[in-house]
């Protein structure tokens, strides 16, 4: 496989964590094609792209971080950053416990792997990882809909949700079972599929409840490459079914951790 296609098996994936990380689908892709930038100026930092996914982290994670840095020691005046990243979205920058945490549930890499990336020690990317589980275990509960036409899936949902002390403020399995949840309460967060029983979508069932007002969307779907071109508006936060457990709780919490940035810096 050439590095050209190695990357193209990558990046719908790497979109996923710069999204998740970032808070942000336009500045994830942002930070991912800067990445892909920096490599094509670069023929050393190309060439390792060829081993797979763990050096197309590792390259994103160094622009991310040298990003941040220039943002710290500049006030963010005059950071050579992409374009299309908005100065306030680089006031709220994603914990090294989280984006740990990130890595090793959203995307599956080993704490070795992990450590690799963020070039760190395993065992400093084992303490980040439990730090950010216990920071999970103290954060405020909010209301969450889950729409999903799968009973058991539903129900599992239900159970993790519940585990983590939010509530659930109602459950749908098509876009009008989701209106009518909604008419009643609405939630604090959206866990969404993205095809419903009746034919209807997930995607449409969410943009109901946007046009009422900002509330952080978890997708989850056993196709998530189809939802992470960059082509279009896309989820920021999605995940992978089958999925398991920890990474849906690493994403309720990084979608609830922007949400509350959001929300204190408008406050």
């Amino acid at each position: 496989m050439s590095i050209g296609e190695n990357v193209a098996a990558n990046l719908p994936y790497l979109r996923r964590y710069a999204r998740a990380l970032t808070g942000s689908q336009q500045t994830g892709d942002a930070f991912v094609r800067a990445t892909l930038e920096a490599a094509l100026a670069d023929d050393d930092l190309k060439a390792s792209l060829e081993g797979g996914r763990v050096p197309l982290y590792r390259a994103f994670n160094k622009v991310w971080s040298n990003a941040y840095l220039e943002v710290s020691a500049n006030d963010a005046d005059g950071a050579d950053l992409p374009d299309d990243v908005e100065a306030d979205r680089l006031q709220t920058v994603t914990p090294l416990n989280r984006q740990a945490l990130l890595l090793t549930t959203l995307e599956d890499f080993t704490i070795e792997q992990s450590a690799e990336i963020m070039e760190i020690a395993p065992e400093e990317v084992e303490k980040m990882v439990q730090d950010a589980i216990a920071e999970i275990d103290r954060e405020s509960a909010t209301s969450v809909l889950i729409i999903e036409d799968e009973p058991l899936i539903s129900m599992q949902l239900e159970d993790l949700v519940r585990g983590l002390g939010h509530d659930i403020c109602g459950t749908a399995a098509t876009r009008t079972q989701a209106q009518e949840v909604v008419a009643e309460k609405t939630p604090g967060l959206v866990l969404a599929d993205i095809q419903l029983a009746d034919g209807s979508s997930g995607l449409d069932a969410v943009d109901d409840i946007l046009s009422m007002g900002s509330v952080p969307v978890i997708f989850i779907t056993a196709y998530p490459e189809r939802l992470l071109t960059g082509d279009r508006p896309e989820p920021t936060y999605l995940v992978t079914k089958p999925f398991q457990e920890a990474t849906v709780r690493a994403a309720i919490s990084q979608a609830l951790f922007f949400n509350a940035n959001r929300d204190s810096g408008s406050a």
